[in-house]
This record gives C-alpha cells, structure tokens and sequence, in this order.
C-alpha cells in the first residue's frame, strides 16, 4: 500500500491536467452553438491545443533526459489550466486559438517528466504505469461532466472557473514528489540494455494512428451523436463521458491482459477488435450507437498504458524521450489531423469524414505484427 499511495496521487495529478485535453472537444459544441463557428474553425481550435504540444514536446523529453525537472510539474499543469480558463475569455477567435494553444503548451511540459517521475515511484511497475495512465483517461472522461453543466449554465465566458483542477493537482502532485524526493528529484532511470530506434519508431507510428482516431473522435462524435440521436448538447456532453469513461475503463484492462499474455500481443488484438467496432459505430445506426462507442473507446485504450512501457523499455537509455512521446506527442499529435477530417465533413459528411478513422486502426494493428515483446534485464 505504501508504494500504490504516491503512484496514486501521481494518478490524480495526471487526471488534473488531463482534464484540459479533454476539455477542449467538450467546449467544440459551445463553440458551434455560441460563436457560430464551422467544422474547420473548431478543428483549428483543437490544431491550436495540439500542435505546439507536438512541436515541443519532444525538447521538453530531450532536456529532462538530461537531467530531471521535477518543478515543471505544477508549473506546466498550472500552464494548462489557465489556457483553457482563457478560451472564452473575449470574443475573437484569434485570442481563443492562442488560449488552446497556450494550455498545449502546458500539457506538453507536462508528460515527459511526469512518465519520468511516475515510473520512480511506482518502483519500475508496470501495473503502476497502467494506474498512473489511467489517471489521464479519468481526467478525459471528467472533462466533459465538468466543463457541460458549468457552460451550459453560464456560457463561455465561465471558462475561468476551469483552472481549478490544475491548481488541486499541482498541490496533489507535490504531495507524491514530497514522499519520495530522493528518487523523483535526481533519479534518471536509465535501465540496462541498447536503444531499439527502429521498434520504436513503429511503436510511434501504431500510437500516431491511434491519437489520430481518438483525437477525432473527440472532437467530432458529439456532433455526430447529436446528428444520429438528437439532444443536442446534453447529448453530447454524455456522448464524451462514455468515449472516455469507457476508454479509462480499457485502460485498466490492458494492464491486466498484458501480464496474462503479454504486451504486444495484447495491442494488436485490441486494435484487431477495434476495427468491427468504429465500424458499426459509423455506421450501424440507432440508440445501438452508445454500445459502439463504448466498445471502440474500450479496444482502442487497452493498448495505452502498454504504449508506455513499451517506449521506455525500448528506449531504456532514454526514459524521458520515450514518455514524452508515448503520453504526450504520439497522444497531441492527433490533433494536427483534425482540420483535414473536418474538411471532409464540410465537404461531404460526417460519416464520411469518421469511416477514414477505420483504416488508420487496420493500420495501427497491422504495424503490431512487426514489433517484439522487448527483452529487459
């Protein structure tokens, strides 16, 4: 129990400052209902959280490889909260770009050294990897049942009382540096064995599909949900909460499957499993969508705490790279895709624009017969 409390609390803190990715697609409605905006402005939006996260992101792992900086964890979720707080704040949609793009740049300075410390305290586990990346599910699924009710009630220009998870988590955080500092502070984690680049390198392509898939469905399925069964925001508001909700749930079942039969196997059969599921999503219709939904987000989450240690052991020489790019830019990446899917939706649909999501999740299994199980010391 002494060990699972700090990787807990390391859990909350990752759900605190996940909350900002997540609340981004739970402002998209919003956005439509309150200013008017079109399928690639609100993609823009999301480009914006995405894609100066993508950009830097991989510096921040560079740096922290060299050395650990444990105080850019509550500077960086503060960074993230108070972008999203600024989203409605004035009326253009420059300064709202700007705001998604500052709390991008929070949630950027974020995950590399947090996979760093997370892996610290949780003792080199990969069960407490999987808790610690769950936490970030948590805090996608949370977003939506906090930023819906506090929106619909008082509109956009409520986005400042959003910062407040970001503050509760930088304090949470603390806490689980505090109980072990000595490890945190000036433990590198460098494991024994080579770099494997090229397993890598597919690792980062499986797990670029997989955030392009979940990145759009984010942004779009509330739209969508509220196109296929009505209800308008509420709809989709609830529509997140499940995507979410059922992705953390995934998530927690991809630790236990890979301790009973292995990481790599257990990420190709997900995404194997996923491809029947964003199908009948897509296009099955009727209230049979919410069951759908629930099995895309739970096929396509199993393999995310996998993708974790996976990198740092591929990479075990470089800790800080690999969680950067598996929690944080392999992750935001996706967003840079989004305007290209709401092209397509204005375009022609849609349904048009999610049936594209179906091959880059072929794809995503497919790439997995090509990787290993990494062999560690």
């Amino acid at each position: 129990m002494l060990r699972l409390r700090p990787i807990g609390l390391m859990a909350i803190g990752h759900a605190c400052v996940d909350v900002y990715q997540g609340a981004v697609p739970a402002l998209v409605p919003f956005l439509v209902a309150e200013r008017g905006l079109g399928y690639v402005a609100v993609s823009g939006i999301t480009l914006a959280a995405t894609l100066l996260s993508s950009v830097v992101q991989p510096v921040f792992g560079v740096l922290i490889d060299r050395r650990p900086l444990a105080w850019l964890i509550p500077i960086s979720m503060t960074t993230a909260g108070l972008g999203i707080a600024l989203v409605g704040v004035g009326d253009t949609y420059l300064l709202s770009w700007l705001a998604a793009a500052l709390s991008g740049l929070g949630v950027a300075a974020y995950h590399p050294e947090a996979a760093r410390m997370a892996r610290a305290v949780s003792g080199d586990s990969h069960v407490g990897m999987s808790w610690f990346s769950v936490g970030g599910n948590v805090g996608f699924a949370l977003a939506p049942v906090l930023v819906t009710p506090i929106i619909a009630v008082g509109g956009l220009s409520l986005t400042p009382v959003l910062v407040v998870p970001a503050l509760a988590g930088a304090v949470i955080t603390s806490l689980a540096v505090r109980s072990h500092r000595s490890r945190v502070v000036t433990g590198r984690l460098q494991r024994a064995g080579r770099d494997d680049w090229s397993s890598f390198l597919r690792l980062s392509a499986i797990m670029v599909c997989r955030s392009i898939v979940f990145v759009g469905l984010g942004t779009f399925i509330a739209l969508y949900a509220g196109q296929r069964v009505g209800g308008g925001t509420t709809t989709g508001g609830v529509t997140l909460f499940v995507l979410f909700a059922a992705g953390a749930f995934g998530t927690l079942l991809g630790g236990r499957f890979a301790t009973r039969y292995g990481r790599v196997r257990t990420m190709r059969t997900s995404y194997g499993l996923a491809v029947p599921a964003i199908a009948g999503l897509v296009f099955v219709p009727g209230p049979v969508f919410f069951a759908f939904l629930a099995a895309t987000a739970i096929a396509m989450s199993i393999p995310f705490s996998l993708h974790v240690t996976l990198g740092q052991d591929f990479l075990p020489g470089r800790v800080g790279t690999a969680g950067g790019m598996t929690l944080g830019l392999a992750v935001s990446i996706g967003g840079v895709a989004t305007p290209v899917l709401g092209t397509i939706a204005e375009h022609s649909s849609l349904r048009v624009a999610l049936s594209t999501l179906i091959a880059l999740v072929l794809t995503s299994c497919l790439i997995g017969y090509a990787l290993n199980e990494p062999v560690t010391e």
